[in-house]
């Protein structure tokens, strides 16, 4: 299945039973929009955790009726990610957001091993964008996790987003390892893991995707500009999953489709046992609402 659009997530997340939302640290508005607009989409359930009074301050700014909705008071930020954290790992809650709070202190709670919410996986960062220069949303790993994943990392952050694209009806997402340059050069590690990783591909210990690599961005995105430099790849121009050198590299290209390229966005943080939504505070009200739907079509 080809999705074109963010919009093709909300179809499939409206197809599942309704999920409950905890939102740490929930007195941000960007945040609190995002959760409300998808409890009226009737996708998910919201319990805010976070300070009460600004809460309901925000709510009756937005003029939006609190009292069916749970709203735990904690004004201690780091108190709000554990107690979020410990709504699902009591199954009280199935998908968590960060709100008004430093990414360290929310992934530090969800890290805490007493909750058990990680375990053989490493945790990785997958946003996907709808872009009016391509044909179907793509995927961008990873722009906020891991800053300089090695080979074995690569592997599993690969392994995470291809699960993620299954899980959208994705048949066998098609991976694009990305460099600078398109051939192996011993001394740019991205173009040896990129080769790699291709293998493991053709020798089945990555599965259930087509992996090319190492691939400039243009040579990824664009059958023509492969083809203008030589290059045969299946993977070319029909890309759904671009694998980043590292965290800077991700990073930027993530806030260049946003802030320059017009994209809306949805992201998540995979390798959980429950979705976790980790969006930027400068992200709009719809890439969070977006993440939100993300998390409940891949659940």
């Amino acid at each position: 299945m080809v999705i074109r659009n963010l919009s093709g997530l909300l179809e499939i997340a409206r197809k599942k039973s309704v999920q409950k939302l905890v939102v740490a640290a929930a007195e941000g508005e960007h945040v609190f929009k995002a959760a409300i607009k998808a409890k009226n989409e009737n996708i998910i359930t919201p319990i805010f955790i976070g300070n009460k009074e600004r809460i309901i301050e925000l709510a009756d700014k937005l003029k939006i009726n609190t009292s069916e909705i749970e709203i735990i008071n904690n004004k201690d930020k780091a108190g709000a990610c554990y107690e979020a954290f410990q709504l699902v790992s009591e199954g009280k809650a199935d998908i968590v957001m960060k709100g008004l709070v430093n990414t360290s202190t929310f992934l530090k709670a969800l890290l805490d091993k007493k909750f058990g919410l990680v375990k053989d996986s490493i945790l990785s960062h997958l946003a996907i964008f709808e872009t009016a220069f391509y044909h179907k949303i793509i995927g961008v790993t990873d722009a906020a996790i891991n800053i300089a994943p090695g080979l074995k990392d690569k592997a599993e952050i690969i392994k995470n987003a291809v699960d993620a694209f299954i899980k959208l009806g994705v048949d066998t997402p098609r991976v694009g390892v990305l460099a600078a340059i398109e051939k192996i050069n011993p001394k740019m590690k991205a173009t040896v893991h990129a080769s790699k990783l291709k293998i493991m591909c053709e020798t089945r210990q990555l599965k259930n995707c087509i992996i090319d690599g190492p691939l400039a961005l243009d040579n990824a995105v664009s059958q023509s500009a492969a083809r203008h430099k030589g290059i045969e790849s299946n993977v070319a121009g029909e890309v759904d999953i671009l694998v980043t050198p590292d965290i800077n590299s991700g990073n930027i290209l993530y806030k260049s489709l946003n802030f320059l390229g017009g994209a809306v966005s949805a992201a998540l943080v995979l390798g959980a046992s429950v979705p976790v939504i980790l969006t930027s505070r400068a992200d709009s009200d719809q890439s969070k609402f977006m993440s939100i739907v993300f998390a409940v079509a891949i659940k």
